[in-house]
């Protein structure tokens, strides 16, 4: 039986009202008759239109219509209900014949909230309708609370504002609105994907509800900035118990990801006074908030009309001319550098043909022979990547250090984490953690490093002054390394714990620098995450390994990399490279030192999870690798430490390398000049030889790479055999190119002059000095 209104008999007054839309006239009145019985007041209408026609008489609590309808069908009047807000939260429930999946599907996605087919038990449709009106569904824009944290939408804030404005107005007692918002969100976001917003908003919601204040009100707006109002408040006392918040808020720990967390608060606050309308109360908080991000100082910041001078002038600046031409001109490079590797290579091809002399064939052979050569190296650093092999046990272990080198204020939100993470390394001798790091201004979280070098001696933070690098703080920290050898960290990496015992095996063994394994612990976090995560094994399980072993020198790649003190005493880090860390392995080399690869020396750190931060650091890396390639190609090829073999390796490494993405392309303009020349693709032999072994080799090598790199991944990737496809495919359709296409830029921008250092949201790098 159900439970309906019916049950206790026919109430004395309607229990709601119903508007049904149905144009059989005989199921009309027996739903009316169901619905009347039960006791709701039904108005009938025959279609849509006339649906919509009553709506504008009178709104009922839910509506049950019927899909198929002259004049106007159900589905057209449930999109043009849903698009008008005066009607938009009424429950809509959809009573048709219409079965399949599909149907339903359809009348979901145009907005209905449930979904009854015909024939249908009179028992069934009372108890539907009776749900829906004892929980009527609200759109997610309209809710009064968010349901992730329980704090009022920006909406509702913006109402219980306004209430209490004109309430002060009319008592004459104070109040005060206030904006919390944290300058790390859009790079945590990156880091560890969006779900993070709504694991934060509830942790930061119990501390903003856990004041004991029965007055205050709490809300989010819909860019993550929490809102506060405090009603009859003085504004002093109010600047007293912002300024206690943030102070709770900056000595708590976050959790969100599987990583803690630290957040700087930045506050901004107006007076109910300080409006002249209740509307402007909220904007003018967000401008003292926009002030107090900019000081970073966990002073809480009241709205001054001089605020109102200072955004407009930063506004300017964001949008002035040299920022619109910013965005232009990454555009632009990339359809220079494509008329440059297509359009000129064609236009030769032809100019040259039309005086007799046909060079396209020869082009295309020396072409062919540079992919399957490329291939073939490919191959063989899979093949020789597959002996495992693991250093000598030491005989003793001497005194160990670690560089962190870290920017704040960018990176303190994880930097916690990743000093925990290097205090549990198991090392048997003495172990110096020094944490270099360059901020423009006092940070907050400097006296929670503080903390941690009073409870625990081993680790020793050092502000580099005026620095404005990575290279700055690894040479400046280099003064105060005690330990035989040193291990250089990014602010995102975490070793494991035997790292550092393993990497001392390498060094005791007779190399200088050995280089670990950076494995990526996000991957989770986004398709971008993923995508480098795979990528990461293919470079430090197979391509350094292998290449190492090929070339008979490994590489230094600016993180997880163990070298002896002395030697990076004498070598440093030039800070005016883009990429130092490859330019300091090189001059290595160069001067007859050893770096070895093992991808058995592990460091977890975390992957861009968007494609812009992405593609800002692979251009970095790009032009890096380009303007070291420039500047240290002659000296390898000209040095007497270096054989034959590393000669030839240099080349490969630095030459071939850099020309390969130009030559990637020339397939296509080749083909398109001989398809003009024999007057259509149609006419084209595709079954030339030479052509055949190019696309089977060009098709055999992602899937080989891709089984090397699953066969020699980190066992805790290996577990994930989907992302293996997943790269394969994403690799052949897109990666592949989408690297090449950034190096072409890269060099592009090397030969420009244009040297901007841009770095991923997990690295922010200060502004160029």
């Amino acid at each position: 039986m159900v439970n309906s209104p019916a049950a206790a008999g026919t109430p004395a007054a309607p229990v709601g009202s119903i508007l049904l839309l149905e144009d059989d006239p005989l199921l009309a009145a027996l739903i009316s008759g169901h619905l009347t019985r039960a006791g709701y007041a039904v108005m009938h209408a025959e279609d849509g239109a006339a649906g919509l026609s009553m709506l504008q008489k009178v709104l009922p609590d839910l509506i049950l219509s019927d899909v198929m309808m002259p004049n106007m069908d159900g589905l057209t009047f449930l999109s043009k209900v849903r698009a008008d807000r005066m009607y938009r939260a009424i429950p809509v429930v959809l009573l048709t014949t219409k079965n399949k999946v599909e149907d339903i599907v359809s009348g979901f996605h145009v907005g209905a909230d449930d979904y009854l087919v015909k024939p249908f038990k009179p028992e069934e449709l009372l108890a539907r309708v009776q749900a829906k009106m004892v929980r009527p569904p609200v759109p997610a824009e309209e809710l009064p609370r968010e349901r992730q944290t329980g704090l009022m939408t920006e909406a509702a804030f913006r109402d219980e504002a306004l209430r209490e404005w004109h309430r002060a107005d009319r008592g004459g007692y104070q109040g005060v609105l206030a904006c919390l918002a944290f300058e790390e969100m859009e790079r945590v976001r990156a880091r560890l994907g969006s779900t993070v917003d709504a694991t934060l908003g509830y942790q930061v919601a119990r501390i903003l509800t856990g004041g004991g204040d029965p007055l205050a009100s709490f809300g989010r707006a819909r860019d993550g900035t929490f809102l506060m109002l405090l009603p009859g408040v003085e504004p002093d006392f109010a600047r007293e118990r912002l300024a206690l918040l943030a102070q709770h808020i900056v000595s708590t720990r976050f959790e969100a990801a599987g990583e803690k967390l630290r957040l700087t608060p930045s506050i901004g606050y107006a007076a109910f006074a300080d409006a002249q309308r209740p509307e402007d109360l909220l904007g003018l908080a967000r401008v003292a908030t926009d002030h107090a991000v900019a000081h970073l100082d966990l002073q809480p910041s009241r709205f001054d009309p001089a605020m109102v001078a200072e955004a407009a002038e930063r506004k300017k600046a964001a949008t002035g001319l040299g920022r619109r031409l910013e965005k232009v001109r990454l555009p632009l490079q990339i359809v220079a550098t494509f008329a440059a590797a297509l359009l000129f290579p064609f236009t030769l091809y032809w100019l040259m043909g039309s005086w007799g002399m046909d060079i396209s064939w020869g082009v295309y052979v020396a072409v062919a022979i540079m992919i399957v050569l490329t291939a073939l190296f490919i191959w063989i650093e899979g093949i020789l990547a597959m002996r495992r092999i693991d250093p000598p046990e030491a005989e003793h272990y001497p005194a160990a250090s670690a560089i962190i080198a870290a920017y704040l204020p960018n990176e303190a939100v994880t930097l916690e984490s990743t000093i925990e993470a290097f205090l549990k390394v198991d090392y048997p001798g003495p172990l110096q953690i020094i944490l270099a790091y360059n901020t423009p201004k006092d940070m907050p979280f400097e006296q929670v490093l503080r903390d941690i070098s009073r409870r625990d001696p081993r680790f020793v933070p050092l502000r580099v002054v005026g620095s404005t690098s990575k290279a700055q703080n690894v040479n400046s920290a280099l003064s105060r390394v005690s330990g035989e050898f040193v291990g250089v960290f990014d602010a995102d990496h975490q070793p494991d714990p035997g790292a550092f015992r393993r990497a001392w095996n390498w060094l005791a063994s007779g190399y200088d620098v050995v280089q670990g394994h950076c494995f990526i612990r996000n991957g989770d976090a986004s398709w971008v995450a993923r995508m480098v995560a795979i990528e990461f094994e293919q470079i430090y399980a197979v391509s350094h390994p292998g290449r190492a072993r090929l070339h008979r020198f490994g590489i230094f790649g600016g993180s997880n990399g163990y070298w002896k003190t002395e030697r990076l005493r004498s070598i440093r880090m030039h800070g005016f490279m883009l990429t130092e860390d490859i330019d300091s392995s090189l001059r290595v080399i160069e001067n007859g030192g050893k770096i070895a690869s093992d991808p058995h020396l592990i460091s977890r750190e975390l992957a861009p999870t968007d494609l812009k931060a992405l593609t800002n650091q692979r251009l970095r890396w790009a032009q890096g690798w380009f303007q070291v390639s420039l500047k240290r190609i002659g000296p390898m090829l000209r040095s007497k430490n270096l054989t034959f073999r590393n000669k030839l390796g240099a080349f490969h490494l630095l030459i071939w390398r850099e020309i390969f993405p130009w030559v990637s392309l020339q397939v296509f303009p080749i083909v398109a000049y001989w398809a003009w020349r024999a007057g259509g693709l149609d006419r084209l032999d595709w079954f030339v030889p030479l052509l055949f072994v190019l696309t089977v080799t060009t098709l055999a090598t992602g899937p080989g790479q891709i089984f090397f790199t699953y066969f020699l991944a980190d066992p805790e990737h290996r577990k994930k055999k989907g992302w293996f496809a997943y790269y394969l495919l994403v690799s052949f359709f897109f990666y592949s190119e989408y690297k090449n296409l950034l190096a072409r830029v890269a060099q592009l921008k090397e030969l420009m002059g244009e040297r901007a250092w841009k770095v991923t949201p997990r690295s922010v790098a200060p502004p160029a000095a």
